[in-house]
């Protein structure tokens, strides 16, 4: 009932992620979310989110950053960690996935997500057909609608954390 929310890997951090094995894997492209999965909801781009994307594009990753934000939030955050972006994506609509595969001129074969929320994130890039990583939040100060989406993410991961275990 709940797999279709189920998240290909889930993991601590998007900075604990082995991308030179992802690299080593065939994957050409990453598409991020911003709040909550490179820094704190609201934050600016910091010295570990630039250093990471340093290191993305040294490994030979394009990258673009997705989010349901309006362009002043992530405009400079972008250009911060010099990637492409795609702000209104409306997640989980498909179209802005497809939008960002399009600038970094990948595929779903080649293209991994990362994000960390299960309805908007995950479920989005699971219907795009590409592979999706779901990292914990950062902040666990968050606006009320994310709080509630919470409380049935935990539910799902409940399920999902007993179906890896068998």
């Amino acid at each position: 009932m709940f797999k279709m929310f189920y998240p290909d890997e889930y993991v601590v951090s998007a900075y604990v992620i082995h991308f030179e094995k992802m690299y080593e894997q065939g994957y050409r492209g990453l598409i991020f979310d911003i709040d909550n999965t490179l820094v704190p909801h609201g934050a600016p781009a910091d010295s570990r989110s630039r250093k990471l994307f340093e290191r993305l594009r040294e490994i030979g990753f394009d990258t673009c950053l997705i989010s349901n934000n309006q362009e002043p939030r992530v405009k400079p955050f972008a250009e911060e960690v010099k990637s492409k972006y795609v702000f209104d994506a409306h997640k989980p609509s498909r179209k802005n996935y497809r939008k960002a595969m399009e600038l970094m001129g990948t595929t779903r074969n080649n293209t991994a997500f990362i994000g960390d929320q299960l309805f908007t994130d995950v479920w989005g890039a699971k219907r795009t057909g590409m592979h999706n990583i779901l990292v914990m939040p950062m902040n666990p100060k968050e606006e009320i609608q994310i709080v509630l989406k919470r409380y049935l993410e935990r539910i799902v991961l409940y399920f999902y954390k007993r179906s890896k275990k068998k």
